[in-house]
């Protein structure tokens, strides 16, 4: 199991059993854990979504502390799914997506739903979309429901960003 995959099942795992939060000071972090970037903890039970929560852009001082933050707000906090319960933790598959800084596109062209992820922007709301999702096979599909995530009108002007993802399961 990589070693971000580990850090949020185990954060996860403290979290829900006895509601501490797990302290990575003093721990061996890998050089990708020392970097800043954004990143987005998903949880899954049998092949079916849990629980997705991430940060566009980092919020903490380090990916490893990213992944504590994220890693608990997915399993109490994403408003589509129930707080996740001590008896489910054996279900729990877990991923987790470094995210590379986003880059302003103007042509739609320059975006691919297998290789980017996309946020929109429009006014003062902004969604995101991981790349490579089940389901979501063109540009058009990907801009859509990133535009409906964050409350976008169809139609509305929007601002488009891309970035990649590397993308860590259980098996890596």
């Amino acid at each position: 199991m990589h070693p971000l995959v580990k850090l949020a099942k185990e954060t996860i795992e403290l979290y829900v059993r006895e509601h501490r939060i797990l302290d990575v000071r003093g721990r061996d972090l890998t050089p990708e854990m020392r970097e800043r970037a954004g990143v987005f903890v998903s949880l899954k039970v049998r092949g079916m979504l849990r629980g997705c929560i991430g940060t566009f852009e980092p919020c903490e001082p380090d990916v490893a502390h990213e992944v504590v933050r994220n890693a608990i707000s997915s399993a109490t906090q994403d408003p589509r799914f129930p707080a996740v319960a001590p008896d489910e933790l054996d279900s729990l598959q877990y991923s987790v997506d470094v995210l590379t800084p986003p880059e302003r596109v103007t042509d739609r062209s320059k975006l691919d739903p297998k290789r980017y992820g996309v946020i929109v922007t429009s006014g003062g709301r902004r969604g995101l979309l991981l790349p490579d999702l089940e389901g979501v096979d063109s540009v058009d599909r990907q801009v859509g429901i990133a535009m409906q995530k964050a409350g976008i009108p169809s139609g509305s002007q929007i601002d488009l960003e891309r970035f990649e993802v590397k993308r860590y399961g259980e098996k890596d």
